[in-house]
């Protein structure tokens, strides 16, 4: 059975977190999240490693110990110790920690207290007034974790993008491979790179004698057959997410390909072209009268409609229709247009690589340049630089530079947003850099005018160039925080700063929609991967499927330029 990197990662996290709420050493909790964080940030499966022979105690901080319970995850599907704990606190416990504001400490003095074992449980206590009983809490905390309930419940049907990936990936290969398969194509959200997945639809071609339907059912994935037909088949696996297989004549593969990848809100605005032009388009093509005229390629149908071609990231009838009767479709920008990395960590602060690490694998990948941007003091439980240990770091990146050929190291930092919006190191230092982002990873409740004028006067700070992960939002797991963005974009246009797209997969921050509002300002956007460790690199892809959904171009990209450029831009006057 397939075991993939999130299925690991989700077992040291909740084991993690138990531990925590247990009151288990700091560092053994600790030590099972980056190891979660490590394993999921890998380019192949851990399982695809260990067939291939690979030591995965060289990882970073994985050791003997934690490779051995990689492997045994790998093997077995589970790991005896996170079993163990679960029997020993009740699973669920672990979930009502990633409430935010709650934490391992709250849970236990809920549970201790009131002996909530299970979400629904904790609900009932908040909707009694019971947990504002408690010392420490009150109404506040109660109705904050109410509403995080709701929010959570309706996060619940969808799947990250990066957790759908591989799964998606695994499945193409898996039936392209079939005897008598011709195409194979995931459509649906996935195909337009939403940052959410709420299930797979995958497109086929075929013999009329392939075994493609009794092979897919057969999936070792497979947890539950729903349909097992002809020419469709439906599926949920293990991982709940539900997989839909049509089999497809060639001779209408793109017009099913078209309709089933959505949006519907698209597909319904170009049939209204359509039926004005006496024409109806289906999946089984585009039709005049009964005569099929196109739909073997999704080109044919745009062409019968009077439409170029239009990607599928941009369809979802935010103007991308009207735009491509006026023949104004942005030309997308793509990932090899990219030429640096704007945000990555070293084990200076959380990340887990050396700065030499760091920047050879950014070679290696072909950037350009790289900014090292460890976290600022702060931050102390990532032992965030301060002004002398930051000028230590500057001083190594000289001399790295003048070592190394083919990339440029330059000096950064992630400097925290303090809640009066100072920011959390010297002018001085921070006049020395090449490169300042400026990020909040505090005071998340502050009321919308608050923080945003906390970000704006952090802006005013001269050495300010970029906002990092601009609403803090954690995809599926936390909101964004209360901000004026089309005030923060104004601001920064005003003073010559710019916004951060974050390409972690957790964040893609900012959202599609922040990402058209800046295009449409012509304020610039950094996609940067927030990189801690040297695979997340590869994570950019991510970033540019969310820039693409965000109509951005090459030239609406910060580090598409080369440095001389880009330090010009950078430059505020």
């Amino acid at each position: 059975m397939p075991i993939h990197n999130k299925q690991v990662a989700e077992q040291f996290n909740r084991l993690a977190d138990l531990l925590e709420i247990q009151g288990a050493n700091t560092f053994r909790v600790r030590a099972y999240r980056n190891a979660a964080q490590t394993v999921e940030s890998l380019p192949r499966d851990a399982q695809e490693m260990l067939e291939d022979g690979e030591d995965l105690s060289e990882l970073p901080g994985i050791g003997d110990d934690l490779a051995g319970k990689i492997k045994e995850i790998v093997n077995n599907g589970e790991l005896t110790l996170l079993k163990e704990t679960e029997e020993e606190t009740t699973a669920e416990l672990g979930e009502m920690m990633k409430l935010p504001g709650v934490g391992p400490k709250r849970v236990k003095a809920i549970h201790d207290a009131l002996g909530v074992e299970s979400m629904d449980q904790l609900r009932a206590a908040a909707e009694n007034h019971e947990i504002r009983e408690l010392e420490g809490f009150g109404k506040k905390t109660e109705d904050m974790i109410l509403r995080e309930i709701d929010r959570r419940k309706d996060h619940t049907e969808r799947t990250k993008l990066s957790a759908v990936d591989p799964i998606a990936r695994s499945l193409e290969n898996h039936l392209s491979g079939i005897d008598g398969v011709k195409k194979v194509v995931v459509a649906g959200s996935y195909r337009r790179r939403k940052e959410t997945v709420g299930d797979l639809d995958i497109l086929i071609t075929c013999r009329n004698d392939s075994p493609v339907m009794d092979r897919f059912v057969g999936y070792d994935e497979v947890e539950e057959v729903v349909e097992h037909g002809k020419t469709r088949s439906m599926v949920i696996l293990q991982s709940g997410l539900q997989v839909d297989l049509r089999v497809v004549p060639e001779v209408c593969y793109g017009a099913a390909l078209y309709y089933f990848t959505g949006s519907k809100a698209h597909n319904i605005a170009v049939r209204r072209i359509a039926q004005g032009k006496k024409l109806k388009i289906n999946e089984y093509g585009v039709f005049r009268g009964d005569d099929r005229i196109a739909g073997a390629t999704e080109e044919e149908v745009f062409e019968e409609v009077g439409l170029p071609f239009i990607p599928p990231e941009l369809r979802e009838n935010r103007g991308e229709v009207e735009a491509a009767k006026a023949d104004k479709l942005p030309k997308l920008v793509r990932l090899e247009d990219l030429r640096g990395n704007l945000h990555a960590h070293t084990k200076d602060s959380d990340g887990k690589y050396t700065l030499r690490e760091m920047a050879e694998a950014a070679k290696k990948s072909g950037l350009e340049y790289l900014a090292i941007t460890d976290h600022s003091k702060a931050v102390a439980a990532v032992k965030g630089l301060d002004e002398k240990r930051l000028r230590q770091q500057m001083e190594r990146i000289d001399a790295l530079n003048d070592e190394l050929g083919g990339i440029r190291i330059l000096k950064g930092i992630e400097v925290d947003i303090l809640e009066d919006g100072s920011l959390d190191l010297d002018d001085d230092v921070l006049g020395e850099l090449d490169l300042v982002v400026g990020s909040i990873h505090s005071k998340f409740d502050l009321s919308k005018k608050k923080q945003t004028e906390r970000v704006i006067r952090a802006m005013d700070h001269p050495s300010f160039h970029i906002l990092g992960h601009p609403t803090g939002r954690l995809i599926n797991e936390r909101e964004a925080y209360e901000i004026d963005m089309e005030r923060i974009m104004d601001a920064a246009l005003e003073r010559g700063c710019y916004m951060e797209l974050n390409a972690q997969p957790d964040r893609l921050d900012l959202n599609d929609a922040h990402c058209k509002l800046a295009r449409e300002k012509g304020l610039k956007v950094a996609i940067s991967v927030d990189a801690h460790a040297t695979t997340d690199l590869e994570f950019l892809r991510f970033g540019i499927d969310q820039a693409r959904r965000g109509w951005l171009e090459a030239d609406d990209v910060l580090n598409t330029r080369k440095w001389g450029d880009l330090k010009r831009l950078l430059k505020r006057d």
